[in-house]
């Protein structure tokens, strides 16, 4: 709880051979209670109860980690015991025991966590080969930066160089005997990013990918002891503890996946930059489309000196999408991936039974023909008329069912469509695939003869803050899917719009300028850390007098909803001033980077 987030102080004997990062039981409030070792105390009470025993001999953080830890908590308005329960798999005794042994063993594999032998990581990459970044802009100073110190680094890697970069950031950090830690946006398929690093370094490198509770502790505990060089992770490895970290390489860095959607909430770009920070590490964020918070950090850009873009062909969509230069390229393609952002076959328009709009019955929203049903989009209740309860429906045709059907009668080879719930895959040798957001994943270079984008258009169109920075950014990672001679294709009613000429030169500036500017004109400047609080109504005055940048108030009864962005400088003091509200029953709860 927010209004209970503070240590308590305790005297911890030293027989018990507990430390920073220890977890413990102490008493507390009549019973006794978990808790984990933050360092001495600056004030010693009068009175003080002793620890009664360490649940383990695990240490679940060192001093180094503990400030980012506190760092996180500050920074997103968390309890800092929820941040540290999240910064580890849950424990698993059974683990402990299968990987140390006896007592001695189990303390001495994560005592600080810090066992790796440097020298070995060195000897890993003994004659790597010189990679792409050397010929890139501002190359050499990033691999300077990894031989040497800390630094921050924007990557834009060419297309078919983007997994290439990786494993060469890797092994430069590598060669100097420090750790690399590379976060990944999803798990499932595996990472053309992971499976390269694997196929480069080995065993060295370590997968913290999901799994059982079991095998999730494990690898954190074989993670520390220094088992592996490079670690390759997911939201949760951005605090894994990896020996002699040199290098945090944040893949596909605009991703929405890389935002943690549960409480405490966070978003890896963030706590990686601290991290290296506190570290002395490099940190480097790839992404074809870096996002626009990146504009706002302090960095250098590193890219390709010259166009290595596939050529884009813009053109008027045509009925149902199907503008003419799609249909003929299509005849003659082999292997192919049209992106089509709408679900289903269409949506109903009207009742035919009582000639109203159609709308949900239950909810009143939108009514879309999926799989030969109409249900709702919002809550997949079954499609009936809000006016007659009526089922029947005129249909203005149009999604990605439809495109499959229409594309597969024009195509010489299958066309098939990833669906909701279908495994993502690239498409086959001789195959066409239909799909939206959900099926573009880092597959890695495929040689693909065309990838179409249906309607660009819909981007605009879409709700949210950062709707069509995620469009553009997997536009050009499909885009990126193609061959050396293969196509590109958009569609759209508007081409000089920023995202779509983003899309066309490869080149995010334009669009960075006018996305930003759109959102200081919504009241949420780039840079400017949002929350959303729950309170009561006195909650609205308190926040004013923080002088937010933005402040949105609504709220059912008693409670209000307080949607407020604020200058980075006044995080910390906006934190202080909602653990203090939640003590007096002001504040129930703080999101932190809510979507908006």
């Amino acid at each position: 709880m927010l209004s209970l987030d503070r240590p308590f102080t305790y005297d911890l004997p030293e027989e018990l051979g507990a430390g920073v990062g220890s977890l413990v039981r102490v008493p507390f409030h009549g019973g006794l209670v978990r808790g984990w070792v933050l360092g001495p105390a600056e004030r010693v009470p009068p009175r003080t109860l002793k620890v009664r025993r360490a649940v383990t001999p695990v240490r679940f953080f060192d001093e180094p980690t503990l400030e980012l830890l506190r760092w996180v908590s500050e920074r997103y308005v968390a309890p800092l015991a929820a941040v540290i329960a999240r910064s580890h798999p849950p424990r698993v005794a059974a683990v402990e025991e299968a990987l140390f042994g006896g007592e001695g063993e189990r303390g001495a594999g994560r005592s600080g966590g810090r066992l790796a032998d440097s020298t070995r990581f060195a000897r890993l990459v003994p004659s790597a080969p010189p990679g792409p970044l050397v010929q890139y802009r501002n190359g050499a100073s990033l691999l300077d930066a990894l031989h040497a110190a800390g630094g921050t680094f924007v990557l834009r890697p060419a297309p078919e160089d983007e997994v290439e970069v990786a494993v060469q950031c890797v092994g430069a950090a590598l060669e100097r005997g420090r750790g690399a830690l590379v976060l990944v946006p999803e798990a499932d398929p595996l990472p053309a990013t992971a499976e390269a690093l694997r196929e480069a370094f080995g065993d060295e490198v370590g997968l913290l990918l999901g799994g059982s509770r079991n095998d999730r502790y494990r690898r954190w505990l074989e993670v520390g002891a220094g088992r592996y060089a490079c670690v390759v992770g997911t939201r949760p490895a951005v605090f894994a503890p990896v020996p002699n970290l040199g290098l945090v390489y944040i893949s596909r860095e605009s991703h929405g996946l890389h935002r943690e959607e549960r409480a405490p909430y966070y978003h890896v770009r963030d706590v990686a930059l601290e991290r290296a920070r506190i570290l002395g590490a490099v940190c480097v964020m790839a992404a074809l489309l870096p996002s626009v918070e990146t504009t706002v950090v302090p960095h250098i850009v590193v890219e390709p000196p010259g166009r290595r873009w596939p050529p884009v062909e813009v053109v008027r969509p045509g009925p149902e999408g199907r503008a003419p230069r799609l249909v003929s390229a299509l005849k003659s393609v082999r292997r192919g991936f049209l992106f089509a952002a709408v679900p289903g076959y269409g949506v109903a328009r009207v009742c035919r039974a009582c000639g109203e709009p159609a709308a949900c019955e239950v909810c009143g929203g939108l009514l879309r023909v999926e799989g030969g049903r109409v249900r709702c989009a919002v809550c997949r209740a079954d499609g009936r008329c809000a006016s007659c309860g009526a089922s029947n429906f005129g249909v203005a045709r149009g999604g990605a069912e439809r495109v499959e059907e229409w594309a597969g009668r024009i195509a010489r080879v299958p066309v098939r469509r990833i669906g909701r719930g279908s495994a993502p895959r690239p498409p086959g040798p001789s195959e066409i695939l239909v799909g939206g957001i959900e099926a573009v994943k880092d597959f890695g270079p495929l040689g693909l003869d065309l990838v179409a984008i249906l309607d660009a258009d819909l981007a605009s169109r879409r709700p949210g803050l950062v709707a069509r920075e995620r469009a553009l950014a997997s536009w050009m990672e499909a885009a990126a899917w193609t061959r050396p001679g293969g196509r590109v294709i958009v569609q759209t009613r508007h081409p000089n719009d920023p995202a779509v000429q983003a899309l066309v030169t490869g080149r995010p500036e334009r669009f960075h300028r006018a996305d930003a500017a759109r959102r200081a004109e919504a009241g949420f400047p780039v840079g400017a850390p949002v929350f959303r609080v729950r309170g009561t109504h006195a909650l609205q005055d308190e926040l004013a007098s923080l002088r937010p940048s933005a402040l949105l108030v609504s709220g059912p009864g008693a409670e209000s909803v307080c949607l407020v962005a604020l200058d980075p400088a006044r995080v910390f003091e906006f934190g202080r001033a909602m653990r203090l509200l939640a003590e007096q029953g002001v504040v129930v709860r703080v999101e932190a980077e809510p979507h908006l």
